[in-house]
């Protein structure tokens, strides 16, 4: 299936969301330490439902270990800065959806890993900063997952 990454998420609610969707979609999640909670917050728990165990997650403890596990996947940046629509891209099974921190997205260091093609964002209004990330990671998700036929979805 597909893969999402959160960089160093903050949020323990916008986790527990993500927990969910990746539960419901049979997409795999990646969290880059260090996270902004431990991953047995109340928040996190309460947003995940009971779907905690039915969702399966890797903890990575930097970025480049991360991507050296996904190494033979397609990874996408998604970012405000990104130049390209994510529903112009042509996605396949295995991609691998990278997410930035809710309050600074993702850093430069990271962000100089990607390709321009590579980088991907989602439209809004100009004057708007960014989407919530457990919407912005449903957005992406359930395209690729359009694009695929939805896959052992019913």
């Amino acid at each position: 299936m597909f893969n999402i990454i959160l960089h160093q998420p903050e949020i323990p609610p916008n986790t527990g969301n993500i927990i969910r969707l990746c539960a419901n979609t049979g997409m795999q999640l990646h969290l880059i330490k260090p996270l902004g909670f431990p991953l047995q917050d109340k928040q996190l728990l309460r947003a995940g439902l009971d779907y905690h165990e039915f969702a399966r997650m890797i903890v990575h403890e930097n970025w480049m270990e991360c991507r050296k596990s996904l190494q033979s996947h397609r990874i996408f940046a998604i970012t405000t800065k990104g130049k390209q629509r994510y529903d112009k891209v042509q996605y396949i099974e295995g991609d691998a959806f990278l997410f930035g921190a809710e309050s600074c997205g993702l850093p430069a260091h990271v962000m100089e890993t990607f390709q321009e093609a590579e980088r991907i964002r989602v439209p809004m209004i100009k004057t708007s900063r960014s989407l919530n990330l457990s919407n912005a990671v449903a957005i992406i998700a359930f395209e690729a997952w359009r694009q695929t036929g939805f896959p052992s979805g019913q």
